[in-house]
């Protein structure tokens, strides 16, 4: 055994140690399983619910125009998504968190590989720099993304791997075989689209300055490109054969002023954004700066090139990402409603590929400066991954109050719920306050409220009736219901946009004001509420039980409408 691992390559026996810290990075979720504490936004308030509904349904190869009935009385199937995505068969064919688990893990090891291939090949190839390309690879493996979009992000560079090698003619099997599979675990609107627009854009510029077709690449992009589009067919369909309108056609995000938008270019480019969180603040962004004044502009060579249209692409995503919400857009958005339906903002999901080849290229220019900055890049590689490691919340969140997947989706207490109103969940409908209705979905309850980005605008008029009197009393919440909507949930202005109040709050509604008739005439006939109505009479409610569980993070008064 000593002799085997002495035969080993330094690069070999990183490679082996960094493998090892992944699978020790994900193991908590295997260990703790329901136990575990994961992400809550756009996660366990929304996706895991929806893949269990779902399959709950029967649906899952359900035609285009079929709905789903548990939720605001027929939600279109095609909100669900595809079909052909893996992650959608990971989750009809396992548990919820054991899907979860697996997933994570998935697109870590994917993400890793592909992110070392990539350097190997095209961007630090030098035998002596290995360090850069296990330990960067590794860290960005470990940057929090967000779950449900799989490799859509994570999974760029093991595409950019293979697209750069079809560019220059190095190919083998292995490269098409990588780019035909990877749309199955992955998202076309979600980060792969503007990849490919990325990707089209490059060869454009082996057209206009090398003035080279290379007709194999862009048969290859146009070939990743037809895989997404087979497989969204759901997409494509809404879109070359529109329905009534969705609340997507309310989509109207550009309110911020100048220098808001200023600002918020600054605060995506140090602090990223939520979906695609890379933790580049603390060691990354100064390396940049510090590779940026040491560079050697007079000799600059290929490597200095490629690092300086990094670096300004990278400044330029976050520009554009900021001004995609700027308030001069809307005259040209309220005349093409694809600008509102379709974020183009997510430009800046090619960010995490960009700052993690930035921080590679920039390291190994300073590493080839001699044996004082191979200390500074190899101290950076380690406190990046202490980063990463220590301040990632993305699997495992230690905040205080955060809950766990069972204390979240508590079954056995609305298990209690369900026997105590003793009727079959199909023949009513709920409604929660303070909570995500995806709980009472996860549950099997069916939902009048929603958080979903695609479902008839008719509904969100329809549901808005029950709320408006609360909208009126709160700016903030008028306007997130009103020029957005995807939480179609009952707002109350006395709890703001606080819809995880756990049983530790003492907070009490003391002026709700709902339209109860409305409410009642779409069927509802049960609210979920995690604090206490106290003028619940003056709505036409009544109090039925408060339940509690120790599994669970909530109290749950039940009222029904009289």
């Amino acid at each position: 055994m000593n002799h085997f691992w002495k035969s080993w390559t330094n690069e070999k026996k990183h490679l082996c140690f960094a493998s090892i810290l992944l699978v020790i990075f994900v193991s908590p979720l295997f260990i703790l399983g329901e136990n575990a504490h994961i992400r809550v936004h756009d996660n366990l308030d929304s996706n895991i619910a929806w893949y269990k509904v779902l399959k709950d349904s029967g649906q899952l190869f359900g035609s285009v125009n079929s709905v789903i009935p548990q939720i605001i009385n027929g939600l279109p199937r095609n909100a669900f998504g595809t079909e052909f995505s893996g992650i959608q068969w990971l989750y009809n064919l396992l548990p919820p968190m054991l899907a979860f688990s697996i997933s994570q893990t998935i697109t870590r090891i994917f993400a890793f590989l592909g992110m070392y291939l990539l350097l190997k090949n095209h961007f630090v190839k030098s035998d002596e720099a290995y360090p850069i390309r296990v330990w960067v690879s590794l860290a960005f493996a470990l940057t929090p993304f967000w779950p449900s979009g799989m490799l859509s992000t994570l999974g760029m560079p093991l595409a950019l791997w293979a697209f750069l090698n079809i560019r220059e003619g190095k190919y083998k099997w292995k490269e098409w075989v990588t780019l035909i599979l990877l749309p199955l675990y992955s998202s076309f609107v979600l980060g792969f689209f503007f990849f490919l627009v990325a990707m089209g854009v490059l060869w454009l510029r082996d057209l206009l300055v090398k003035k080279k077709y290379n007709w194999v690449f862009l048969g290859s992009i146009a070939i990743m490109a037809l895989v997404f589009l087979l497989i969204e067919y759901r997409l494509v369909y809404s879109l070359v054969f529109p329905q009534a309108a969705t609340n997507r056609d309310e989509f109207f995000e550009s309110t911020l002023g100048f220098w808001s938008t200023v600002k918020l270019v600054f605060n995506n480019y140090f602090n990223g954004h939520t979906h695609v969180m890379t933790l580049h603040t603390d060691v990354i962004v100064p390396l940049s700066f510090i590779v940026i004044l040491a560079m050697n502009y007079k000799k600059k060579g290929q490597l200095e090139k490629r690092y300086l249209y990094l670096f300004i692409l990278n400044f330029v995503l976050s520009v554009w990402y900021a001004f995609w919400f700027y308030k001069g857009w809307v005259p040209i958005k309220e005349h093409i409603s694809l600008l509102n339906t379709f974020n183009f903002s997510r430009f800046h999901f090619l960010r995490p590929l960009i700052i993690y080849l930035m921080f590679a290229v920039g390291s190994y220019i300073l590493w080839r400066r001699g044996k004082g900055w191979k200390y500074l890049v190899k101290l950076c590689l380690i406190a990046q991954l202490f980063v990463v490691l220590i301040a990632n919340n993305e699997i495992y969140y230690r905040e205080a109050g955060t809950p766990t997947f069972k204390q979240f989706f508590a079954t056995k207490q609305f298990s209690e719920i369900e026997h105590y109103i003793g009727k079959p969940q199909s023949s009513y409908r709920v409604a929660s306050i303070g909570l995500h209705p995806d709980i009472a979905q996860y549950n099997g309850f069916y939902t009048l409220d929603t958080y979903n980005n695609f479902y008839p605008l008719s509904y969100k008029h329809e549901f808005r009736k029950i709320i408006a009197k609360e909208l009126d009393k709160s700016p903030t919440l008028k306007q997130y219901f009103d020029q957005w909507g995807g939480r179609c949930y009952i707002f109350v202005a006395e709890l703001g946009k606080n819809y995880e109040i756990k049983k530790t709050s003492k907070k009490k509604i003391r002026h709700l004001q709902l339209n109860t008739k409305v409410f009642k005439s779409m069927g509802g006939q049960y609210i979920f509420s995690s604090v206490p109505i106290m003028n619940a009479e003056e709505n036409g409610l009544q109090f039925k039980k408060a339940f509690d569980q120790k599994d669970s993070a909530w109290r749950v008064y039940l009222y029904q409408v009289k």
